[in-house]
């Protein structure tokens, strides 16, 4: 079970081109492409003659040819041609998805089409900010959405799993001051690690010498978590709301599902530009892929396991506040959804 009635990423923007590009999302089949005009469009992914997948096939003029017997669709899903025969039946369609193309990233709509239209997905200018370098990448994870979002939120793990890129000492993490408060769609939370050592990564792109004040503004909703992390040297005021000048590391993590077992997760990182130091970017994504590669270790092997062994259940701590929230949040939009299928 999803929630639909939300945005999900579908794709990076760079990977719609004329060229049919077939994935599963929320367990449909979905073609993306990008029309001859510049115009990003997904489809249902089945021809309503034979049911070959339109991936199959090639974009053309008006939109999409099925590469079996040559129906083409435009971008509306309908029917426009059928080589040999004059007359297109009205149920010659297929399925539409709504789209919104905005800061390099495709989001697609696969629940109510009409409810979309009064819901933007989410902006996200740190993609192409003055200062700001980013990039980013797509992970294919072998585990329920459910599990990615669990790890995003408990970020305790953060010390043990990735002591040698972003972590730093595990204690840092375990003891650190967490404060969570709900928004109008989702969670928001904040952690601090005052007086603490700067993990490597902050070192490579900020140049730290000493200890800092480090914080991290954490927000979930249905769809994604945006990640904050920030560094200031000890005792220059960060803790107090003196912010100015702090180092900030951003990531956004669109958990998009596959099916009810795998998982689309796009993530990017955006880090500030330092003048003559351009292979930063390039080494601060290496060390993100890095640690997002351990997650998903972790996570695909946590859900092996739980297939194996699904009792007796598991034991909730008190870091699993955040997460345990976000599931809850998730049920209810679910229930809410399917009562207003009803």
């Amino acid at each position: 079970m999803f929630v639909r009635d939300c945005w999900y990423v579908a794709a990076f923007s760079h990977e719609l081109v004329e060229q049919p590009l077939p994935r599963t999302l929320l367990g449909e089949p979905v073609v993306l492409f990008r029309s001859r005009e510049g115009q990003a469009v997904a489809l249902e992914d089945r021809c309503c003659h034979r049911g070959l997948p339109l991936a199959h096939g090639e974009v053309v003029a008006e939109g999409i040819q099925c590469g079996y017997h040559g129906l083409v669709y435009d971008c509306s899903g309908r029917c426009v041609r059928i080589p040999n025969q004059d007359t297109i039946p009205a149920a010659a369609r297929v399925t539409a998805y709504p789209l919104r193309e905005r800061d390099g990233l495709v989001w697609i709509w696969l629940g109510d089409a009409a409810r979309a239209e009064s819901v933007e997905p989410l902006a996200y200018p740190w993609h192409s900010a003055p200062g700001w370098a980013h990039k980013g990448k797509r992970n294919e994870v072998a585990a329920p959405h459910g599990l990615v979002i669990d790890n995003l939120l408990d970020l305790t793990h953060v010390g043990f799993v990735h002591k040698h890129t972003i972590g730093g000492m595990p204690a840092t993490h375990s003891n650190a001051e967490t404060k969570t408060s709900r928004t109008d769609h989702g969670l928001r939370m904040v952690r601090w690690m005052r007086d603490s050592v700067p993990p490597p990564t902050y070192v490579a792109v900020a140049g730290f010498q000493g200890r800092v004040d480090r914080w991290t503004e954490v927000e979930f909703q249905p769809g994604y978590v945006t990640i904050n992390a920030c560094a200031k040297d000890v005792g220059t005021g960060a803790y107090e709301g003196k912010h100015e000048g702090a180092f900030s590391l951003r990531s956004l993590h669109a958990v998009t599902p596959e099916t009810e077992h795998s998982t689309h997760y796009f993530w990017t990182i955006s880090h500030q530009a330092r003048e003559g130091r351009p292979e930063l970017t390039e080494r601060v994504y290496n060390e993100i892929d890095a640690t997002f590669a351990e997650d998903k270790v972790i996570i695909e092997a946590q859900f092996q396991r739980l297939q194996q062994k699904p009792q007796p259940p598991l034991l909730d701590l008190k870091a699993d506040a955040t997460a345990l929230q976000a599931r809850r949040i998730i049920s209810l939009r679910i229930e809410q959804e399917g009562a207003r299928a009803r």
